[in-house]
């Protein structure tokens, strides 16, 4: 009697195994043979005409009624923003215990607090008499002296790629026979080897990056290429691996590719104030009007974004081959088409992404080159919070701090240390404290610019300017003069800050991408970097802390041999009447520059 009750337990874990496994394996095929049904959906709520039940409608015809192939042509595209150290970036950053406030940001402090009061840059007294600017302000703007100083002359070690050697695409390097060129009616059309007119936006703007910008001031492919963004069919979806939050890695039928965030918050939102800034959201208008800013402040170091309404179902779960990212998709309560997708914070189904009912906001941010092509090279900014709840990096308890920097390479030579100064502009500007790591095109060396990648923290609070992001800028005393006249440019009230940007963010599809309270928010902290600059002059002298690169000769040129004070001072009053401001004041020769 014990045998055979023993003999059928066994039998009976047998079963219980081999049913554990057929449906295991049913699991597995189940994406494969959802997309091969073509019934209807029989579900009351049928958001975009698409169904509650996924495993009954996911319909595909011709060459697209199985799992897509693999594209080939993703060469020279990669959006490498990881926050992994590079060995060779000399990292400054020591985590020290929480001690008092330096000097350097009591003084910043003290400027946030009576900068409304006190004259803010040179010029500032024939603000008054300034006369409005007729018609497009963004259009004046760009016009002006400022905005149109040419590049040197490029040889083939300024560009990154070289058209005639480097880049050529044909049918047959794609492995693909279907490749085709562009026609006027948007489709494609076959026409063998390609010219470079005929490339697609997305590679003619990796063509045309070189060592001192991504792209040129007055470019129409960027236009076009913004477009594309907004208008391209997607042919495929993924989740991006790293980071903190989801981002998309989204491919079009040009073969282009671009980093989708999709909107967590509302524009009227701000962060709560006790968050940390690491653990805040990132905001998909705040790349889309970081993109713009940048554009503004004529960095061009921001690769180009666009706000984009997706349809998550037609656009995204129909077009993914990304198993994990399907499983996630799920209808609300409300009949909402929802998905979280995997990611190291707010993936899951209380942080979930909802559509309305299944269209969603996002931002689309173009992929630079291929790492495999174009390689970047990575490094710890030395400014780098300690990204911890209670201990402090050696910059907030160190008020000599960039004294260290400036004897560090590459900050001790070539225009670095002042791109940084760029960049922390930038980030206060936005608001964005989450600047851990920057990146740069390893071709060029240490003599090129710096890429802004990664800034939706920025935007987060309007109420607040966080002055501890000035901290490089009070430290180091040292400034771009076109940077300094661009400033002091958008500060007058005929262009003002704020209402470029408006007039700017007005051409996105997701307009308005800003509430008034953040663009008038820009103008106060562009107030307050002008005090700052004004208090370097004041303390060291504008020769020390303005460096002339408006001036003929080589651009990259930081540590310069001090010149006769008579051609500085001409040189400054030339450059500030073309900025229409006041010429500086004199200061002492430097006898020595970083």
């Amino acid at each position: 009697m014990k045998m055979i009750l023993f003999r059928k337990f066994r039998v009976l874990i047998l079963m219980v195994f081999l049913i554990a496994c057929s449906m295991h394996i049913m699991i597995d095929l189940l994406p494969k043979l959802e997309r091969r049904s073509n019934s209807a959906c029989s579900c009351p709520h049928r958001p975009s005409e698409e169904p509650q039940n996924w495993g009954k409608h996911r319909p595909r015809s011709g060459p697209d009624s199985v799992w897509p192939n693999k594209h080939t042509l993703r060469i020279l595209q990669d959006f490498s923003n990881e926050p992994s150290s590079n060995l060779s970036s000399h990292s400054l950053e020591k985590i020290t215990a929480a001690g008092e406030k330096t000097e350097t940001l009591k003084r910043l402090e003290h400027f946030a607090q009576n900068s409304e009061g006190k004259k803010q840059f040179i010029g500032d007294a024939n603000t008054s008499k300034n006369v409005p600017v007729k018609g497009s302000r963004l259009a004046a703007l760009y016009e002006h002296p400022l905005y149109r100083r040419p590049l040197p002359p490029l040889t083939d070690e300024d560009t990154l790629f070289n058209v005639n050697t480097d880049i050529r695409f044909d049918p047959k390097a794609a492995e693909n026979p279907e490749w085709h060129a562009q026609g006027k009616d948007g489709e494609y059309t076959q026409n063998g080897e390609l010219t470079a007119d005929a490339y697609p936006n997305w590679l003619r703007f990796h063509i045309g990056i070189n060592r001192y910008e991504l792209y040129s001031r007055h470019n129409p492919v960027i236009d076009a290429m913004l477009k594309d963004l907004v208008t391209q069919k997607i042919t495929s979806v993924a989740m991006k691996s790293g980071g903190t939050q989801l981002k998309l890695i989204m491919t079009f039928q040009n073969y282009g590719q671009a980093l989708f965030k999709p909107m967590k918050q509302t524009r009227e939102q701000e962060t709560p104030p006790d968050f940390f800034y690491f653990s805040d959201f990132e905001r998909h208008n705040a790349e889309i009007a970081a993109y713009h800013l940048d554009r503004i402040l004529d960095f061009r170091r921001v690769p180009p974004v666009a706000g984009r309404l997706v349809n998550m179902t037609k656009e995204i779960r129909d077009v993914t081959r990304d198993k994990k990212l399907w499983r996630t998709f799920f209808i609300s309560p409300a009949n909402n088409v929802c998905f979280y997708g995997e990611c190291s914070y707010y993936c899951s189904t209380e942080h979930a992404l909802c559509g309305k009912p299944d269209q969603i906001e996002g931002s689309l941010a173009a992929f630079l080159p291929d790492l495999a092509l174009a390689k970047r090279k990575t490094w710890r900014n030395p400014w780098r919070r300690s990204y911890h709840k209670r201990k402090k990096a050696e910059w907030e308890v160190d008020p000599d701090y960039c004294e260290e920097v400036k004897q560090t390479p590459p900050y001790d030579s070539g225009t670095r240390l002042l791109d940084i100064m760029d960049m922390t502009i930038f980030d206060f500007l936005m608001g964005n404290m989450d600047r851990h790591h920057y990146e740069t095109f390893e071709k060029f060396g240490n003599e090129t610019f710096i890429i802004h990648l990664d800034n939706g923290r920025g935007f987060g609070k309007h109420s607040h300017d966080e002055v501890s992001i000035l901290v490089p800028l009070s430290q180091c005393c040292r400034v771009k003069k076109s940077t300094h006249l661009r400033l002091q440019l958008l500060a007058k009230e005929e262009l003002k800050l704020s209402t470029l940007m408006e007039e700017s963010l007005q051409q996105d599809r997701l307009a308005p991408i800003l509430i008034r309270p953040h663009l008038e928010a820009m103008d106060r902290r562009l107030r307050l970097v002008l005090q700052v600059i004004s208090g370097c002059v004041e303390k060291d002298g504008y020769s020390s802390v303005v460096e002339d690169d408006l001036s003929e000769g080589p651009r990259t040129a930081a540590v310069v041999a001090p010149g006769s004070a008579a051609a500085a001072g001409a040189a400054a009053a030339a450059a500030a009447g073309a900025a229409g401001v006041a010429p500086p004041p004199p200061g002492p020769p430097a006898t020595h520059r970083r």
